[in-house]
């Protein structure tokens, strides 16, 4: 399933939840800075996490140099369907 996130990268923890932007996107803030990839990583865990996924199962497919990216979770559709939609509202 692939899914849009907004990355906030230098912020003071990590969190995912929220969405941002039109079309929205799952809002991911990260402590780490957006300096070589480290906010990109970052946000692939987090994301890895919260969605109760192995770091292999979470893969940034476009956005590599840009907050808005588009990111594809490997699992059960309907299960990371009601995470996101949890996430989303937070």
């Amino acid at each position: 399933m692939r899914i849009n996130i907004r990355v906030r990268p230098a912020v003071g923890r990590t969190k995912v939840g929220g969405q941002a932007g039109e079309p929205p996107r799952l809002i991911v803030k990260v402590s780490k800075p957006a300096v070589d990839g480290k906010a990109n990583t970052a946000a692939l865990e987090a994301l890895a996490q919260a969605f109760n996924l192995k770091a292999s199962q979470v893969e940034l497919v476009s956005g590599h140099t840009s907050r808005d990216k588009v990111v594809e979770l490997q699992g059960d559709e309907d299960v990371l369907n009601v995470r996101l939609n949890q996430l989303v509202n937070l």
